[in-house]
Protein backbone atom coordinates (compact mmCIF):
# COMPACT_ATOMS: atom_id res chain seq x y z
CA UNK A 1 0.00 0.00 0.00
CA UNK A 2 3.00 2.31 0.51
CA UNK A 3 3.87 2.02 -3.17
CA UNK A 4 0.22 2.37 -4.21
CA UNK A 5 -0.24 5.55 -2.18
CA UNK A 6 2.92 7.13 -3.58
CA UNK A 7 2.56 6.03 -7.20
CA UNK A 8 -1.05 6.74 -8.12
CA UNK A 9 -2.32 10.29 -8.54
CA UNK A 10 -5.58 10.51 -6.55
CA UNK A 11 -7.01 12.81 -9.22
CA UNK A 12 -7.58 9.80 -11.48
CA UNK A 13 -9.01 7.28 -9.00
CA UNK A 14 -6.92 4.39 -10.34
CA UNK A 15 -5.47 3.12 -7.07
CA UNK A 16 -7.03 0.14 -5.37
CA UNK A 17 -7.80 0.10 -1.66
CA UNK A 18 -6.42 -2.44 0.83
CA UNK A 19 -9.57 -4.58 0.62
CA UNK A 20 -9.43 -4.82 -3.17
CA UNK A 21 -5.78 -5.89 -3.04
CA UNK A 22 -6.39 -8.39 -0.23
CA UNK A 23 -9.37 -9.92 -2.01
CA UNK A 24 -7.43 -10.26 -5.27
CA UNK A 25 -4.47 -11.90 -3.52
CA UNK A 26 -6.75 -14.57 -2.05
CA UNK A 27 -7.48 -15.93 -5.52
CA UNK A 28 -5.08 -18.60 -6.76
CA UNK A 29 -5.13 -17.04 -10.23
CA UNK A 30 -3.69 -13.75 -8.94
CA UNK A 31 0.07 -13.18 -9.08
CA UNK A 32 2.11 -10.42 -7.48
CA UNK A 33 5.71 -9.30 -7.42
CA UNK A 34 7.04 -6.65 -5.04
CA UNK A 35 10.53 -5.25 -5.76
CA UNK A 36 13.10 -3.07 -4.08
CA UNK A 37 14.87 -0.08 -5.65
CA UNK A 38 17.30 -2.39 -7.48
CA UNK A 39 14.53 -4.57 -8.89
CA UNK A 40 15.11 -7.45 -6.50
CA UNK A 41 12.10 -9.45 -5.37
CA UNK A 42 11.02 -8.71 -1.81
CA UNK A 43 10.03 -11.65 0.34
CA UNK A 44 7.75 -11.50 3.38
CA UNK A 45 10.61 -11.53 5.87
CA UNK A 46 12.74 -8.91 4.07
CA UNK A 47 13.40 -5.63 5.83
CA UNK A 48 13.70 -3.42 2.76
CA UNK A 49 11.58 -0.59 1.39
CA UNK A 50 9.38 -1.52 -1.56
CA UNK A 51 9.89 0.50 -4.74
CA UNK A 52 7.39 -1.11 -7.11
CA UNK A 53 4.99 -3.96 -7.74
CA UNK A 54 2.98 -5.71 -10.41
CA UNK A 55 -0.30 -7.55 -9.89
CA UNK A 56 -1.88 -9.80 -12.52
CA UNK A 57 -4.37 -12.61 -12.88
CA UNK A 58 -4.71 -15.40 -15.37
CA UNK A 59 -7.53 -17.47 -16.76
CA UNK A 60 -6.91 -20.30 -19.20
CA UNK A 61 -4.25 -19.03 -21.63
CA UNK A 62 -4.74 -15.30 -20.97
CA UNK A 63 -3.26 -12.95 -18.38
CA UNK A 64 -4.39 -9.48 -17.37
CA UNK A 65 -2.05 -6.93 -15.88
CA UNK A 66 -4.24 -5.51 -13.11
CA UNK A 67 -1.87 -3.00 -11.53
CA UNK A 68 1.70 -1.86 -11.92
CA UNK A 69 3.26 0.87 -9.83
CA UNK A 70 6.68 2.35 -9.18
CA UNK A 71 7.30 4.96 -6.52
CA UNK A 72 7.97 8.35 -8.19
CA UNK A 73 11.53 8.60 -6.83
CA UNK A 74 12.39 5.28 -8.51
CA UNK A 75 10.89 5.95 -11.94
CA UNK A 76 12.95 6.10 -15.15
CA UNK A 77 15.38 3.51 -13.73
CA UNK A 78 14.02 0.42 -15.49
CA UNK A 79 11.83 -0.93 -12.68
CA UNK A 80 8.59 -0.72 -14.69
CA UNK A 81 10.19 -2.60 -17.56
CA UNK A 82 11.66 -5.19 -15.18
CA UNK A 83 8.25 -5.73 -13.58
CA UNK A 84 6.54 -6.24 -16.94
CA UNK A 85 9.38 -8.45 -18.19
CA UNK A 86 8.90 -10.63 -15.11
CA UNK A 87 5.14 -10.71 -15.67
CA UNK A 88 5.61 -11.81 -19.29
CA UNK A 89 8.17 -14.46 -18.32
CA UNK A 90 5.99 -15.86 -15.51
CA UNK A 91 2.86 -15.78 -17.69
CA UNK A 92 4.61 -17.73 -20.44
CA UNK A 93 5.63 -20.35 -17.87
CA UNK A 94 1.93 -20.69 -16.94
CA UNK A 95 1.07 -21.39 -20.58
CA UNK A 96 -0.35 -17.93 -21.29
CA UNK A 97 -0.41 -16.94 -24.97
CA UNK A 98 -1.86 -13.41 -24.68
CA UNK A 99 -1.52 -10.62 -22.10
CA UNK A 100 -3.93 -7.72 -21.71
CA UNK A 101 -3.94 -4.45 -19.82
CA UNK A 102 -6.11 -1.39 -19.55
CA UNK A 103 -5.08 2.19 -18.87
CA UNK A 104 -6.61 5.62 -18.86
CA UNK A 105 -6.10 7.77 -21.91
CA UNK A 106 -3.19 10.13 -21.30
CA UNK A 107 -1.30 7.79 -18.95
CA UNK A 108 2.42 8.31 -19.68
CA UNK A 109 3.02 4.55 -19.23
CA UNK A 110 1.77 4.12 -22.80
CA UNK A 111 5.34 4.59 -24.04
CA UNK A 112 6.60 1.68 -21.95
CA UNK A 113 3.71 -0.57 -22.97
CA UNK A 114 4.28 0.14 -26.65
CA UNK A 115 8.05 -0.49 -26.33
CA UNK A 116 7.21 -3.89 -24.86
CA UNK A 117 4.96 -4.85 -27.76
CA UNK A 118 1.51 -3.98 -26.43
CA UNK A 119 -0.91 -2.68 -29.08
CA UNK A 120 -4.26 -0.93 -28.53
CA UNK A 121 -7.19 -3.27 -29.20
CA UNK A 122 -10.18 -1.39 -27.80
CA UNK A 123 -11.57 1.57 -25.90
CA UNK A 124 -14.11 2.12 -23.16
CA UNK A 125 -15.43 5.67 -23.48
CA UNK A 126 -15.79 7.65 -20.26
CA UNK A 127 -14.69 4.67 -18.15
CA UNK A 128 -12.70 6.44 -15.44
CA UNK A 129 -13.96 9.25 -13.22
CA UNK A 130 -11.49 11.89 -12.14
CA UNK A 131 -11.73 13.77 -8.86
CA UNK A 132 -13.06 16.86 -10.66
CA UNK A 133 -15.97 14.86 -12.09
CA UNK A 134 -14.64 14.65 -15.64
CA UNK A 135 -14.61 11.31 -17.44
CA UNK A 136 -11.62 9.69 -19.12
CA UNK A 137 -11.59 6.91 -21.71
CA UNK A 138 -9.94 3.57 -20.98
CA UNK A 139 -7.72 2.00 -23.64
CA UNK A 140 -7.27 -1.78 -23.74
CA UNK A 141 -3.99 -3.22 -24.99
CA UNK A 142 -2.98 -6.73 -25.91
CA UNK A 143 0.26 -8.54 -26.62
CA UNK A 144 0.90 -12.06 -27.84
CA UNK A 145 3.52 -14.17 -26.07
Amino acid sequence: MQVMDAAFDPAFGEAWNRRQISDALLLPSTHALLVDAKGGAITEDADVAPAGFVLSRHAADEEELLLIAVRPEHRAQGLGRALIDHLLWAAARRGVTRVFLEMRRGNPAIHLYRKLGFEPIGERPNYYSSSDGSRIDAITFGRAL
